[in-house]
């Protein structure tokens, strides 16, 4: 089986046109944990697509993503804290594709 990583995405693009693209294109691959910023667990091949999408829907001149590698999926700790409304972690389920 491959091994997953946990990534931080997040992204400021100046269209709203090509927000809502990138938006619907993140939901794909993890889970919406606040306004422009997805947490995702992705093997190589997933995190390769989810680039190339990427790519097709940016103006690299004007937008700008970052995709922060936080490790292993299964060893990282999870340490995060929250000022204002109640933070929910994203609950670990399966996917069909």
């Amino acid at each position: 089986m491959a091994r997953e990583r946990l990534y931080v995405v997040t992204y400021d693009i100046s269209d709203s046109k090509r927000w809502r693209k990138v938006f619907r294109l993140l939901k794909g691959f993890g889970h919406w944990i606040q306004l422009s910023v997805f947490q995702c667990r992705l093997t190589a091949r997933r995190r390769s697509e989810m680039m190339a999408g990427l790519e097709c829907v940016m103006n690299m001149a004007e937008d700008h993503v970052l995709i922060m590698d936080l490790g292993p999926a299964d060893k990282v700790e999870m340490k995060v804290e929250s000022l204002g409304k109640p933070y929910e972690a994203p609950k670990r389920q399966a996917t069909i594709v």
